[in-house]
Formats: structure tokens, C-alpha cells, sequence
């Protein structure tokens, strides 16, 4: 048990660390920073990314990130910069060179070349007195007081702080260029991101299965047509325009009130104003409808004509929940 306590002190000791050196960040941003934003925004080539060890792999998600929300990036590891990889850059890119020190050896041989097409450098070190920072056009501090483990040695906080500061550049790009959920789709066209950002109602929808009766119509046609198309429900609809809902919800109903079929029409049972959504909206909105009203069938029109019925299941079937 005393392990278990151990283990779990830890755990929060450093979620508790790393969340103090992000919060501290907030007295480091200077200038520097918006300048650093406008030079990535009005950057005609590609955003560079680079770095050493750790922060070689910080760079990395910040150029996933950067990818993913409309500013065209590539990472370069610097090592490999000093063997070929310096080809990649081009004039007019932007580079960001990462660095905890700023003063690593083979930071302070990549710095001065990384600038030779007369490349604007955005440095995120912790350190503002570095080879690196002095180097570069623009400073964006990461420093930390220490790292979350017990030795101070292992990089922990120092890159939380580094990767932060890459999603506070996205954030602020992504604003200034009005980056839109349909934008976001773009990008992320497969899995279940993907559908749920883009796959509309339509494109799932089984027009062929179409359970419709009229007002007029009785009970036992509307039964059968239930039965037929097995979805649990059918609409009411008079000259291609939806009028009503009949579940089998509603035929029990009546049932309890009578057992004469003869007594009642469509209209007599159909419960108006249904929950409906146009076939070209997304998936993603025919889940909320169906979530926030509990139900699990909803009908579809399109130009104001009913088109078919979407079930939970086949939401549920394309793997967007």
C-alpha cells in the first residue's frame, strides 16, 4: 500500500510541476513572440523546425500541429542538418530552432547557417543569453525553475514548456487565418476525425428503405409499412412533404386506448413537427439531434421534401462515436 501512496504522490507531484512551469511561461512572453507570429504567418516558403535530442522531438509535434491546421511545415533534426538536410532550406521559409541550452555543440555550428539565405530564426531556449538566442531574429523563452524528477536531470519540464509554447504559435496562427472546423476537415479527411468532420447525411442514408404512409391511411398499413422497412417508425407525408411521425411507440399507445384498428387513421395517431434534419448536413449534427432528444430515429429531407429515415445504428456503424 505504502507503494501504491508512493507511486501516486509522484504522479501528482509532477503533473503538479509541469503545470507550475506552464503557468510561469506566461511572464516570459514578450514582443518577441507576436513578432514571431506575424514573421510565421506572412512567411512566403515553409516553417522550418528543428532541433537536437528532446527537443528534436518537440519539433516534430509542432510541425504535426502546424501541418494539421494550415501553416505547411517540415522538421529537419539538426544533426542530420549537419549531413544534407540543410538543403531543405529554401529563401523566404521562416526556421524555428529549439533548444533547452541554446549552446549545444551542434546548435552553435547549425545557428549561423540556418540564417544564410537571410532566413528569419525564431529560437525557443530557456536560455536568453545563448548562442542560439543571440543568434536568432527572435527569442521565445521556455525557461523552467527546474525538472519535475527527483535528480533535475531528465527533461520534463523543459519540454512541456517547449511544446506549449508551439501550440500557443498554432493557436494564434489559426486565428489569424480565420482556420474553420471545415478547414480542420480538410486536413483530416480519414478516421474517425475525419467522418465526423465531413461524412453528411446523405451519405449514409438508405433512400431505398423509405417507410411513408399518408394521413389517410389506416392502421393496418401503417403496421405493415413498419414492419416492412424495420426501422421502427414511418412518416406521414401528403404530396412528398413530411406532416408527421408514427412509432411503434405510438401504436402501442393506441392500442392501450383501443383495441378497434377501424377507429383511427394516420393522421389520428401521428405526432406533428418531427424531429427532421436535411440530408446535407453532417453526420455529426444527426447524432447531437438524436442525443439531446433521445431518440434514435431521425427523418431526412432534402429541399424540403422527405428523402428517408437515419438510425442511431447506422451512425454507430461508421465508427464517428
Amino acid at each position: 500500500m505504502n507503494t501504491v501512496i508512493n507511486i501516486l504522490e509522484t504522479a501528482k507531484n509532477t503533473l503538479l510541476s509541469e503545470s507550475e512551469s506552464i503557468k510561469k511561461l506566461i511572464n516570459y512572453l514578450t514582443l518577441d513572440f507576436e513578432k514571431a507570429v506575424e514573421a510565421i504567418y506572412n512567411c512566403n516558403g515553409r516553417i522550418i523546425v528543428t532541433g537536437i535530442g528532446k527537443s528534436a522531438l518537440i519539433g516534430a509535434k509542432i510541425v504535426a500541429t502546424f501541418n494539421s491546421t494550415g501553416t505547411p511545415s517540415i522538421y529537419m533534426h539538426a544533426a542530420e542538418a549537419m549531413h544534407g538536410d540543410l538543403g531543405l532550406i529554401q529563401p523566404g521559409d521562416c526556421i524555428i530552432c529549439i533548444s533547452n541550452s541554446g549552446n549545444s555543440p551542434e546548435i552553435k555550428v547549425l545557428a549561423p547557417i540556418l540564417k544564410r539565405h537571410g532566413n528569419k530564426l525564431i529560437a525557443i531556449t530557456a536560455n536568453e543569453n545563448s548562442f542560439l538566442a543571440k543568434s536568432s531574429d527572435y527569442i521565445l523563452l521556455s525557461k523552467v525553475d527546474r525538472e519535475a524528477e527527483q535528480n533535475n536531470l531528465a527533461p520534463m519540464n523543459s519540454t512541456t514548456a517547449q511544446l506549449v509554447l508551439g501550440d500557443a504559435l498554432a493557436a494564434c496562427l489559426i486565428q489569424m487565418r480565420q482556420f474553420t472546423a471545415e478547414d480542420f476537415a480538410m486536413y483530416h479527411p480519414g478516421g474517425a476525425l475525419g467522418k465526423k468532420l465531413l461524412l453528411l447525411v446523405r451519405n449514409i442514408l438508405k433512400s431505398e428503405n423509405k417507410p411513408s404512409v399518408s394521413p389517410e391511411s389506416t392502421i393496418q398499413d401503417v403496421i405493415v409499412e413498419i414492419s416492412e422497412k424495420r426501422l421502427g417508425v414511418t412518416a406521414v407525408v401528403e404530396d412528398d412533404k413530411l406532416i408527421g411521425i408514427i412509432t411503434d411507440g405510438d401504436l402501442r399507445r393506441m392500442l392501450q386506448k383501443s383495441a378497434n384498428l377501424n377507429e383511427y387513421k394516420a393522421k389520428d395517431i401521428m405526432s406533428i413537427n418531427p424531429k427532421s434534419i436535411d440530408s446535407n448536413e453532417h453526420v455529426s449534427k444527426a447524432l447531437s439531434i438524436l442525443e439531446d432528444n433521445s431518440i434514435t430515429q431521425l427523418l431526412v429531407t432534402e429541399n424540403n421534401k422527405y428523402v428517408g429515415v437515419i438510425h442511431l445504428h447506422d451512425i454507430l456503424k461508421e465508427g464517428i462515436v
